[in-house]
């Protein structure tokens, strides 16, 4: 009979005055995994065991608004906040200077903007699927104002709400298809994201991320500022959200040491389709 693979032990925290839930496995320095859209900390679960037996804390914890986390009682959803709650979670898990961040789509903006806030919270950052703010915002391609219609959709009133949980979730599978069309996800790799988006407050709370985009993008010292942390961009040769072009001429907002990694046969959720070899390129540049 084959080994049942480890699983992660779940558990809430407080940090920057919210109640998260986490996912945790592993001992050693602490490297976070940050999720993004749509998404939960669960997907982040094959590649936690490769860094696990790698030697690594590793913790994910479900960003804020996702359920199990709560559902921040001001609804801030601006970028600072997300940046104070990458900062405090490494402060509460006592990660300290050797802590590494990763961060994937939303996760992504936040880890970045946590290494602009307070550079010396980590001491590597990879950033996954979405390039710089600064850079993502100034120079969009005609081919990624396309892609990114969905952002304009999420603005409306209540219209993105009913469409995402119509027919259980169709809009939003067909999405996740779009975005990484070599995914084969199951139910089972859904059922969290639907047990969250299933919920009215952190459906809203998700979108709220979006909605309160124009708010975040009016805060340019933070959106514009050149990240001081050695940072590893990770991008999917065949992502449907954030194509690889706009990973181009950015290394100029990298102040301390910049390197680019294509996953060419790689979606948006490239972490969910090739999670060993997504976990080897992480370690490699984690570890130097």
């Amino acid at each position: 009979m084959p080994m049942k693979a480890p699983q992660p032990q779940q558990r809430r925290l407080q940090a920057n005055g919210l109640d998260f839930a986490i996912l945790e496995m592993g001992e050693g320095p602490l490297l976070l995994c940050l999720h993004g859209f749509p998404d939960t900390a669960w997907s982040f679960v094959p590649v936690m065991r490769h860094f696990a037996a790698a030697g690594y804390r590793v913790v994910a914890p479900f960003m804020r608004g996702y359920l199990p986390t709560a559902v921040p009682a001001d609804g801030d959803y601006r970028v600072t906040a997300l940046a104070d709650d990458v900062i405090a979670l490494i402060d509460v898990l006592g990660g300290g200077p050797a802590a590494a961040v990763i961060g994937h789509d939303w996760g992504s903006i936040a880890a970045q903007c946590a290494a602009i806030r307070k550079p010396d919270c980590m001491r590597r950052l990879v950033a996954c699927a979405v390039p710089h703010p600064g850079h993502f915002v100034r120079r969009p391609s005609l081919r990624q104002l396309v892609r990114s219609y969905y952002i304009g959709f999420f603005q409306l009133p209540w219209l993105p709400e009913r469409t995402i949980v119509a027919n259980d979730f169709r809009w939003l599978e067909q999405l996740i298809r779009r975005w990484s069309p070599g995914w084969d996800f199951t139910a089972a790799d859904l059922a969290p994201l639907k047990a969250s988006l299933g919920q009215p407050a952190h459906l809203a709370a998700a979108l709220g991320y979006y909605r309160q985009l124009p708010h975040s993008i009016a805060d340019r010292v933070l959106w514009h500022s050149p990240v001081a942390v050695p940072t590893l961009a990770i991008s999917g040769g065949r992502d449907g959200c954030i194509g690889p072009e706009m990973f181009e001429r950015q290394q100029g907002r990298y102040r301390a040491g910049y390197q680019l990694h294509c996953m060419t046969d790689a979606g948006h959720f490239m972490q969910c389709e090739q999670p060993a070899a997504f976990a080897e390129s992480v370690l490699a540049f984690v570890k130097d």
